[in-house]
């Protein structure tokens, strides 16, 4: 490993690994996953994904494998859950930098990573434990090898077509068909540019085909001849039913992803809009271009969808980052950013270091404006005791300043500012996660959690009344046949109270808290 690739990895790893365990997961998607995977070490049953120790037809199995066996060498928690994670941020860093080798040069290599890892939702999934990066590299990687089999044969055109299909395989393994639906329609608006013009030769087809049957028959395969294919069957309809039913909470407006895209990926985002001008050219190999399909295909088709998650619109990250490095490799010799994105960085910027300031004040002093609060379950999140010191509202002012300080040295020192930018906003990152990011989870979720991890280890079993969760599978520690005897804890928001001794008889009111209340009810 040579000096700038070592220093790459201690960067990540510094950025990514410290602090994961510091706050609990959240519920609904992190804990769902980490509690597939905590199932997976309880009944020794890798095979098959599992909710409450119930087939699971979500998703496949291979990021739960990745949990379960960080689970099985760290223990069961929140560490474990997200670490997967952490290695995908330091690995991923790693393949832009020698993509970014293999066709521009070092300089680029560094830009393309540092405005990747200083852009708020990128950095921040890394120090998640959703299934979307490890979804977002395979992908990624499977559209690289697919531009090179295509574009630039020479390099061994059955080689990259294999690489291509392998890594469709394992995306498929992750997130299911839409690994492969991805490809498909990239390399769909490929073929509509060029006039459908022959892309390959047939061998380097089947052999992208046989590489990513292989993969995915690993498990799938697997699966239907074991118990038969039911849970394709319904894996498939549920796919389906996302695309063309929403999911209640997540009816979004046509551009919903467009605006997380906007604001979420500050500042490669603004960077990036310059690359989308006609009068830009991209660079001579056509890894722009494909860039642009990628980054379309996704922003679309998610779109469409009926169901709107912010994760769903990830995969345009990677592609938005190539282009937005481009526009900043260029900016570094020849000016290419209009002043308005400058302007719009500055305001982006201070209106996100207001609003990290304010946060942390506001709540300090919440005694002031709670009242004001009509909602009974929000007014009682509120009121949990979380306790601020009043210096956590400093990170966004440093947030403010930094970026300011930037881009006052933009023409003066390009390569010191853009450092500053992206450095900065990168570790700015990661102390938002460590100081702030607890203490609000402290008002949504800690109190709920709390209870289940105070009655984890006993003979009992819990039940969550008119809202989701999975919460109670993770940290109270359900065992497989729990719900077939002992005490039943019983849990509701305060507003759903009303009748619910008389729907659970015999249950006794323990307290309220945090917007919650607890019941238990013995044999």
């Amino acid at each position: 490993m040579n000096r700038d690739r070592l220093l790459l990895f201690l960067l990540s790893a510094l950025l990514f690994i410290p602090f994961l365990g510091h706050v609990h997961l959240f519920d609904w998607d992190e804990i769902n996953f980490a509690e597939s995977a905590r199932e997976m070490l309880e009944t020794g049953n890798w095979w098959q994904v599992t909710i409450n120790y119930e087939p699971f037809r979500e998703k496949p199995p291979l990021f739960f494998w990745m949990q379960a066996l960080s689970m099985s060498i760290f223990g069961v928690g929140e560490f474990a859950a997200r670490l997967p994670n952490a290695i995908c941020g330091i690995i991923t860093l790693q393949v832009l930098y020698s993509i970014a080798l293999k066709w521009q040069t070092k300089t680029f290599a560094w830009i393309w990573v540092l405005l990747y890892v200083a852009s708020f939702l990128p950095h921040l999934y890394f120090k998640s434990g959703i299934i979307d990066p490890w979804f977002n590299l395979f992908i990624f990687l499977s559209i690289y090898h697919l531009f090179i089999a295509i574009e630039h044969k020479h390099f061994g055109e059955l080689k990259h077509s294999a690489l291509a299909g392998l890594f469709s395989g394992l995306a498929i393994l992750t997130k299911g068909p839409v690994g492969l639906l991805l490809l498909i329609l990239t390399f769909s608006v490929w073929l509509i540019f060029n006039r459908f013009r022959k892309p390959a030769s047939l061998q380097a087809i089947l052999i992208f085909i046989a590489s990513s049957f292989t993969v995915t028959s690993l498990w799938f395969g697997y699966e239907t001849i074991k118990n038969g294919p039911w849970f394709l069957i319904e894996f498939i309809q549920y796919q389906l039913d996302l695309f063309t039913h929403p999911v209640a909470g997540h009816q979004q407006p046509f551009y919903y992803h467009f605006m997380v895209v906007l604001v979420g990926c500050f500042p490669m985002s603004i960077l990036a809009l310059t690359a989308f001008r006609k009068s830009f050219h991209g660079d001579e190999h056509n890894m722009s271009k494909w860039m642009k399909y990628l980054f379309w295909v996704v922003m679309i088709l998610f779109s469409i969808v009926t169901t709107k998650i912010v994760h769903y619109s990830s995969m345009s990250y990677i592609p938005l980052s190539y282009l937005a490095a481009l526009v900043v490799f260029r900016q570094l010799s020849v000016p290419t950013i209009k002043g308005w994105q400058f302007k719009w960085i500055k305001f982006q910027a201070l209106l996100l270091g207001l609003v990290f300031t304010a946060l942390p004040l506001a709540l300090l002093f919440k005694d002031q404006w709670l009242h004001l609060i009509k909602d009974p379950f929000a007014q009682a999140n509120l009121s949990a005791p979380v306790y601020w010191m009043g210096w956590e509202g400093l990170l966004g002012l440093v947030f403010i300043a930094l970026t300011f300080y930037a881009l006052r040295l933009r023409n003066r020192e390009p390569h010191r500012a853009f450092l500053v930018l992206t450095l900065g906003s990168a570790f700015i990152i990661s102390s938002l996660m460590v100081v702030i990011v607890p203490k609000v989870e402290g008002y949504s979720q800690r109190s709920l959690i709390e209870f289940y991890e105070s009655h984890a280890d006993e003979d009992a079993h819990f039940t969550t009344v008119k809202f989701k969760s999975y919460a109670h599978f993770f940290y109270g520690s359900v065992k497989p046949n729990s719900g077939m005897s002992g005490k039943e804890y019983i849990v509701c928001k305060i507003q759903h109270q009303t009748g619910l001794l008389e729907q659970f008889q015999g249950a006794i009111h323990l307290y309220d808290k945090g917007g919650f209340s607890f019941y238990v009810k013995l044999d």
